[in-house]
């Protein structure tokens, strides 16, 4: 399977010096590929940038986009794709150097604001900035690392991105401590997978990996107890893991197919834990992205 994915953002899409992938968005292809295969390396990787995601999907040369990518109408319909659900719930922000002096978004009128074309991001700060009346400048480019660069440089006051994308790139600075997130969230971005439009078996498939990372982390199924839990007398368990009916032949994969999801790679609390959690670097809470029984919003429909 080839997913396409960011390059450079930590926690979502980033490979190290030897080559190794990690992410949020890089484990949820791996959780397709345990699906499919039973194995979560069966899976390429294609570095994109924001430009040239579309076009990797939309020509085939990858399968899936799994690249912090904001779902919106126009790219559900003039695009031609198809978002499988919200892996993270995210919302536009902006950073500054505390030595700026400012405290909130609506003190920067005249500013100088660093940004990546091809985005959404963009076109939210038009949006922000006219709504509040006040003049700004951007100062855009095409790739992450030249935005950050162009910050750190001090050509302009504030970087704007996802709120996530903030705490990744703050961390690559050469003082971190210097710089601030702005209370500010100027916008919803719900962040996910998306497949090309025509083939809704594939679409259902992806789909419903998805919903297996979710539904797994309500029934407390973890991949170090999803083989004990095998042989649990509870009938949603059972049917998760494929004891009880078959929920595996109408997507095109064996019974146990969100059995293998979890046991290669965990359930979605721990995808989200493991690279952007309060643990890692980037010490980000669940916030919106916890279930909604923990007071979040993520929701799954049932295996049944």
């Amino acid at each position: 399977m080839q997913c396409g994915v960011n390059p450079s953002l930590i926690g979502f899409g980033i490979a190290d010096e030897k080559g190794e992938w990690s992410g949020i968005d890089v484990d949820f292809c791996r959780a397709v590929a345990s699906a499919i295969f039973n194995d979560p390396t069966k899976v390429k990787f294609s570095p994109l940038n924001a430009k040239e995601r579309f076009t990797a999907l939309q020509s085939g040369e990858v399968d899936l986009l799994s690249r912090n990518t904001t779902w919106t109408m126009s790219r559900d319909s003039s695009l031609g794709l198809m978002f499988v659900g919200v892996t993270y719930y995210d919302g536009q922000g902006f950073m500054v150097r505390k030595s700026l002096g400012v405290s909130s978004a609506l003190e920067l009128s005249g500013a100088k604001v660093c940004t990546q074309t091809g985005t959404t991001t963009e076109l939210n700060l038009a949006d922000y900035f006219r709504s509040h009346n006040m003049p700004y400048e951007v100062v855009a480019f095409e790739k992450n690392e030249e935005v950050l660069q162009a910050y750190e440089a001090g050509r302009c006051d504030a970087y704007t991105t996802d709120a996530s994308g903030l705490y990744a790139e703050r961390l690559k600075l050469t003082n971190p401590d210097d710089h601030m997130i702005l209370p500010e969230i100027i916008s919803k971005e719900p962040l996910g997978p998306a497949v090309r439009q025509g083939d809704d078996k594939w679409f259902t498939l992806v789909k419903w990996t998805y919903f297996a990372l979710i539904n797994a982390e309500e029934l407390g199924l973890t991949k170090a107890n999803i083989d004990e839990k095998k042989s649990s007398d509870n009938p949603e368990i059972k049917r998760f893991v494929g004891a009880e009916g078959d929920f595996g032949t109408p997507i095109g994969l064996t019974s146990d197919w969100a059995y293998r999801i979890v046991k290669n790679v965990g359930n979605y609390g721990e995808i989200f834990d493991a690279n952007v959690g309060p643990s890692t670097k980037l010490g980000i809470a669940r916030g919106l992205n916890n279930l909604w029984s923990k007071g979040g919003i993520q929701y799954a429909p049932p295996i049944r």
